[in-house]
């Protein structure tokens, strides 16, 4: 009777096998005569993993109905593509190297190499990704019960990663009394119980053996077979897909041989697996407590995908690109061609406006928070800081950070909160959180215990790893956390060693902290007293402006027109903000989805260096700041010169050029005068901190621009 499904597998297994000798030749070659792993030692313990990656786009058009049998029922076919990888190998037989040497050699030296051959072939395995971007295939969300033994790609941020074990994934029984030996497996869906046989499974000829009594073959270690096996836990991407209120949800990610350890705390990945459900043995009396896991048969970073699907999204929204339906990229080079219709579109909006290169980017100024009037400078910071400096190693792996970080430090009503969120909207990859209102966690990292192991959960500044953090409150962080903070902020790392646990974590994002000040203000305390931060930590921020909410009639005339419009009805409320940007600087303000196609597309492809003449205004004003500034030293300190050029390199980003010219450097020496208001060198009132806050959109762009840049270059005796 078993012997019509015993075909169809048999069927099933030589078309895969076909499959894979046509489109994967080389890679078999390659996996058949790569060097044997020490640890390899043909006893069943697939340390020396083997493993071939599979897309499952070669697939579909190489076989219709094979891929949607793999789709359907994944259980039975994945084990049924391993078989037929094993099979492919063996069929190519060892090395070369191996069958000159059996040519020389004995007898004996020919059969230990094909059984080294063998043992290496019965180890490999089928890695399947790539599935196609359709809603049904496809997550960002936790797949639900009605998915399960379904084969499907969830995208999410790793939260939680377990220790690498040995898990032992087949035992050999002997029957008391037919001295039959049969192989039982582990159930996956029983936490990889293997469960103790209650009939006799050994093959045989005759009548069906009845015995009860069976035993593990040599005291449990013959014949067994053991894999790493390793335990993460995926949450849904906080940012985009999820309400607002809403809790993002978490599932188990079962890794086993190869994909073990591929994935960190903080990583935002892209996982293909199988969904099962998983029960332990209840107690007596008790319910079974059953949970959904993905058995994962590839897995691999997100970041760029989503990055590109944030610049997918909204680049022809404005920009006269429309991207077409795959979104991002799905491994086939769609996303290459949304990267050259970016570039094209924003390259002729900068040819547009070639001859007002400043007023261009006010416009993309306004642009940021819409519904926040005035703040020029914060919105232009925020947007450098958002964009980012180029990061640069050495020979020796040093690395110096390209991503910067802003303080916010004013009065309440500022806007602060507002700026944080926009912000966090804008990024790709974004955290919003508060110094305050942090899982156990906190910012860092944490130890968990999970059951019988200790497990690390990542914090905020860990899931922001490549994006942003941005942290309100920032004043009341715990004090226990400080100072894995300060490394976090320069090193772009945190290092873990809690409940035997130790190991570095990636953080390498931009912090953007806003935090009311300790009582008022005062103008002629140091900024450590007015925020109660210490001098490291502040010296680590590129840019502190402070927002001083100061009394002014006129200004708050203004603030309250702008106010009382946005008040008005949907019709005349757009009619106003339209009026007013027209009055204001003669340029459309961006959409929403343009602006972030933006700044991901000039993150990702430009690279900009710096000229001569940008480093002669870089050194100058960081050399006066040396010398006139001896009391703030926690501000004057070679990290400012690197804050000035991830601000310079950032401008240049925003203005779609691949060079760090002059015009950068001033912009940069601007907003470190706006950020410096303890030590202002220029003896100009419009760079004072006090206009930070009142910093409207300037009539003329370009002409006021060049009238600063003429007035820094003079104050730097750079005039020639």
């Amino acid at each position: 009777m078993s012997s019509e499904p015993d075909n169809v597998a048999t069927a099933t297994a030589g078309a895969m096998q076909l499959f894979l000798e046509c489109c994967y030749a080389a890679e078999l070659q390659a996996l058949a005569h790569a060097p044997d792993n020490d640890n390899d030692d043909g006893d069943g313990d697939d340390s020396g993993h083997r493993a071939l990656h599979v897309d499952f786009g070669r697939l579909l058009e190489f076989n219709v109905d094979l891929a949607q049998a793999l789709l359907d029922n994944p259980t039975d076919h994945l084990p049924l593509f391993d078989t037929a990888l094993r099979s492919a190998l063996r069929k190519l037989g060892p090395p070369p190297s191996h069958r000159a040497a059996a040519a020389a050699a004995a007898a004996a030296a020919v059969a230990a190499s094909a059984a080294a051959a063998s043992a290496a072939a019965a180890s490999a395995t089928v890695h399947v990704g790539g599935l196609p971007h359709h809603p049904q295939l496809r997550r960002s969300r936790v797949p639900l019960a009605a998915d399960v033994g379904r084969l499907l790609a969830v995208t999410g941020t790793v939260i939680r990663t377990g220790v690498r074990k040995l898990m032992d994934t087949q035992r050999i029984y002997v029957c008391a009394r037919c001295r039959g030996r049969f192989a039982v497996g582990a159930d996956p869906e029983q936490f990889n119980l293997i469960p103790r046989p209650t009939r006799c499974l050994a093959p045989g000829s005759g009548e069906p053996c009845a015995s009860t009594a069976f035993s593990a073959a040599d005291g449990g270690g013959g014949g067994a077979r053991c894999t790493d096996y390793q335990e993460i836990k995926l949450q849904e991407a906080v940012g985009g897909t999820l309400a607002l209120g809403s809790i993002p949800r978490a599932i188990a990610v079962v890794l086993r041989g190869a994909l073990v350890d591929r994935a960190a705390s903080g990583d935002c990945v892209v996982v293909t697996g199988t969904l099962v459900r998983r029960w332990r043995a209840p107690a007596a009396g008790s319910r079974p407590d059953i949970s959904l896991a993905l058995l994962a048969t590839s897995i691999g970073p997100a970041a760029e995908a989503s990055t590109r699907a944030a610049a997918g999204a909204g680049a022809g929204a404005g920009a006269g690109a429309g991207p077409g339906p795959d979104g991002d990229s799905d491994g086939h080079g769609h996303g290459h061609g949304h990267d050259h219709d970016h570039r094209r579109a924003f390259g002729a909006f900068w040819r547009r406006h070639a001859a007002a290169p400043i007023a261009a980017r006010d416009a993309i100024v306004a642009s940021m928070c819409p519904q926040v009037h005035g703040l020029h400078r914060v919105k232009l910071a925020a947007l450098l800081v958002l964009i980012g400096g180029v990061a640069r190693a050495d020979a020796s792996g040093l690395r110096v950070r390209g991503e910067g970080h802003m303080l916010l430090v004013g009065d309440p009503g500022t806007a602060k909160s507002q700026l944080l969120r926009y912000a966090a909207r804008l990024a790709p990859r974004a955290v919003l959180t508060t110094g305050v209102g942090s899982t156990s966690a906190g910012l860092t990292v944490a130890a968990v215990r999970d059951g019988a192991e200790w497990q690390l959960e990542a914090g905020a500044l860990v899931l922001a790893d490549r994006g942003v953090c941005c942290i309100d409150e920032f004043g009341d962080i715990r004090a226990a956390e400080k100072g894995t903070v300060l490394e976090a902020m320069e090193q772009q790392s945190i290092s873990v060693a809690k409940a035997g646990i130790v190991c570095r974590l990636n953080a390498r994002c931009s912090v953007l902290a806003a935090m009311n000040p300790r009582g008022k203000y005062d103008p002629a305390a140091p900024l450590a007293i007015n925020t109660a931060l210490s001098s490291p930590l502040l010296s680590r921020f590129d840019l502190i402006l402070v927002l001083v909410d100061a009394p002014d009639p006129c200004w708050d005339a203004r603030v309250a027109d702008f106010v009382l419009a946005s008040s008005r009805p949907p019709s005349a409320a757009s009619a106003a903000s339209a009026a007013s940007a027209a009055a204001s600087a003669g340029h459309g303000a961006w959409p929403f989805a343009r602006l972030q196609a933006y700044i991901a597309h000039v993150k990702a492809a430009l690279h900009p260096v710096s000229t001569a003449a940008s480093e002669r205004v870089l050194a100058a004003y960081y050399q006066l700041q040396r010398r006139r500034d001896p009391a703030n030293a926690s501000r004057t300190t070679v990290r400012l010169l690197e804050s000035l050029i991830r601000l310079a390199q950032a401008h240049a980003r925003l203005m779609f050029r691949d060079r760090v010219l002059v015009e950068d450097a001033v912009a940069a020496v601007i907003l470190m005068e706006a950020s410096m208001h303890s030590a202002s060198l220029l003896p100009s009132a419009s760079l004072a901190s006090a206009s930070v806050l009142r910093s409207p959109p300037p009539a003329d762009p370009q002409a006021q621009h060049q009238s600063l840049q003429n007035l820094v270059l003079q104050s730097l005796n750079l005039n020639n």
